[in-house]
C-alpha cells in the first residue's frame, strides 16, 4: 500500500503543470537590429537582493534589466535595449557595466556549462573567462562596498501595454515613447553611454563612402593642394598673354614702318 501511495504521488508531480516560461532566443545581429528575441508580453522582474538590479525569473534566459535598460548574456555575448524586445545592441566584454557583472550566478536562468563549476551566489568567474586584458583593464569590477550600493531604477512599466502587434519595431518610435512615460536617465556612465549611442539617430552617424569612391581616392592619392611653384605658374600665364599681346603689337608696328619706306621711295 505505501508503494501504491508513493507511485500515485510520483505520477502527480510529473503531471502537474510547469509554470509558464516565456522562451528567449537570440541569433546573431548588430546594433539597433533584432536578434532574435520574441517575447510576447511584459516580462515579470524581481529586484536581485542587494543588487541594483532586476532579473525575469520566468523568461527561459539570462534577462535582467539595470539602469534604465535591458541586458541579455547569450552564447558569451552581452545584448542592451531599452526596450524589452529590442532592437538588441552588441555590448563588447570590456562595456558591460560593473553592477551588469556582480549578479550571483543563481540569478542566470539558462547558464552556460562554465557556470555551474562556480558559487551560485557569488558573480561569475569573468577574469577568469574573459582572460587577462580583460582582468586588468576591468579591474576591481568584483570589489564594491555592500552598504552604499544604489537604488534600483524603476522599471518601464508603461511597455506593458505595447506588446505583441502592437510593439514599436521602430527606433525613432520607441525612443518618442520613452520621451513620453518614462523620465528617467541612467546614472551609470557606461549605461548613459549605450543610451545616447541608442538615441542618437541614425541619420547623424557619418556617412561612410562607398567602396568604389574610396578606391579612386586611394588610387589617385592624395589631392595636391596648390604650393608655391603652382602659384608661380599661374601668375606667370597672364605675363605670358601680355607678351604675345605685346610681339603683336611690335609687328604691325614694323609693318607700318615698312610701308611708309616704300611709298617714300
Amino acid at each position: 500500500m505505501l508503494k501504491l501511495s508513493h507511485l500515485v504521488l510520483a505520477i502527480g508531480v510529473l503531471a502537474a503543470p510547469a509554470p509558464a516560461v516565456a522562451d528567449l532566443s537570440i541569433g546573431f545581429g548588430s546594433p539597433h537590429v533584432s536578434i532574435g528575441i520574441n517575447l510576447p508580453s511584459y516580462p515579470d522582474f524581481e529586484v536581485v537582493p542587494g543588487y541594483p538590479v532586476y532579473y525575469a525569473p520566468r523568461v527561459n534566459g539570462n534577462f535582467f534589466f539595470y539602469d534604465g535598460m535591458y541586458w541579455v548574456y547569450q552564447d558569451d555575448n552581452w545584448y542592451s535595449s531599452d526596450w524589452y524586445n529590442g532592437p538588441w545592441g552588441y555590448v563588447d566584454p570590456y562595456e558591460v557595466p560593473e553592477f551588469v557583472l556582480r549578479v550571483p550566478v543563481r540569478y542566470y536562468r539558462q547558464p552556460p556549462p562554465l557556470f555551474l563549476h562556480w558559487r551560485a551566489n557569488a558573480p561569475p568567474r569573468w577574469g577568469d573567462h574573459w582572460g587577462h586584458d580583460w582582468n586588468q583593464r576591468r579591474s576591481g569590477w568584483d570589489r564594491w562596498d555592500r552598504r552604499s550600493v544604489p537604488k534600483a531604477a524603476p522599471l518601464p512599466t508603461y511597455q506593458r501595454q505595447f506588446g505583441g502587434d502592437h510593439y514599436p519595431r521602430q527606433v525613432e518610435q520607441q525612443r518618442h515613447l520613452n520621451q513620453q512615460h518614462y523620465s528617467y536617465q541612467p546614472r551609470d556612465p557606461v549605461v548613459r553611454r549605450h543610451y545616447q549611442e541608442r538615441a542618437t539617430p541614425r541619420s547623424e552617424a557619418p556617412r561612410a563612402q562607398p567602396r568604389d569612391e574610396r578606391n579612386d581616392r586611394m588610387q589617385a592619392g592624395p589631392e595636391r593642394k596648390p604650393g608655391r611653384e603652382t602659384r608661380q605658374e599661374e601668375q606667370r600665364k597672364p605675363d605670358q598673354g601680355k607678351d604675345r599681346g605685346q610681339n603683336d603689337r611690335d609687328r604691325n608696328d614694323r609693318d607700318d614702318r615698312k610701308d611708309r619706306d616704300e611709298r617714300g621711295r
